[in-house]
């Protein structure tokens, strides 16, 4: 439980869920019209802090610099937005549909909050800085905090298939042909050409040679291919809205001086 104490601690601090993640910051606190104790706060969520989700503060702590609460940052997150009106007020009825969100028994909460009281209401009051009033109006504003998250953009694959292309290459080949040399007898050549029978019949065979174009495949590697990544810084321009309050003086004149009538 938070007292109205605690509040100015709260305020503008961060709120962590039940597993120490970052819900958002703190933005408003609101309390109980019966018994003025803190019962819900506003926490400001959004990746630029532009929307406020509200939780249940009855069982949140206070924990060394941040609030916690027992929900999970996706849960107060995704709550539904509720109405306040002019003065700061959340409805008995938006406020039920919160318990009915977040699984509080609304019944059992309402009947436990004005046990003793007397009173039969059922609404929230809120307030957006400390327990403490003073002559002194503060003027906020809201400031826009750019950040950036890292997320998958694409992905690149190195994959190897085979094609089949059709080469061709020019070669010599050589092969042998048959010619018929006449060489006419004559006293160098005489002896040898008697040495026969006179006549007869004879056969004699010449064996031709020829070349052919053999092909034959190799795998032979050729080089290495590997995917690596690079960082490419570039400059990105985004735009956003931010809330700034206006104090105006009536009465008084620029240096603050109360104007005199006549």
């Amino acid at each position: 439980m938070i007292t109205r104490e605690q509040i100015p601690t709260v305020l503008d601090h961060p709120v962590h869920d039940a597993r120490g993640d970052k819900i958002g910051d703190a933005r408003h606190v609101f309390f109980d019209d019966v018994t003025g104790e803190p019962e819900w706060v506003s926490v400001r969520t959004g990746l630029f802090g532009t929307s406020e989700s509200f939780v249940p503060i009855h069982d949140a702590a206070l924990v060394e610099d941040h609030l916690e609460v027992p929900y999970a940052k996706d849960q107060v997150k995704d709550a539904p937005n509720v109405d306040i009106d002019a003065g700061g007020h959340l409805s008995e009825q938006e406020e039920e549909r919160l318990y009915q969100y977040y699984g509080i028994n609304w019944d059992a909460a309402w009947q436990d909050a004005r046990s003793g009281t007397g009173q039969t209401t059922g609404t929230t009051g809120t307030t957006g800085t400390t327990g403490t009033t003073d002559d002194a109006m503060t003027r906020s504003e809201e400031e826009m905090h750019v950040g950036v998250e890292r997320r998958e953009a694409g992905r690149a694959r190195l994959r190897k298939y085979v094609v089949t292309e059709e080469q061709q290459y020019t070669v010599p080949v050589r092969h042998e042909e048959v010619r018929v040399e006449r060489e006419p007898i004559s006293d160098t050549n005489r002896d040898r050409a008697m040495t026969g029978p006179d006549i007869t019949e004879a056969e004699h065979d010449v064996t031709l040679y020829e070349e052919q174009a053999v092909v034959e495949t190799r795998a032979v590697p050729k080089e290495r291919v590997r995917l690596t990544t690079e960082e490419v810084t570039e400059e990105e321009t985004v735009t956003g809205e931010v809330r700034k309050e206006r104090i105006e003086t009536e009465g008084t004149d620029e240096q603050g001086d109360q104007r005199r009538r006549r």
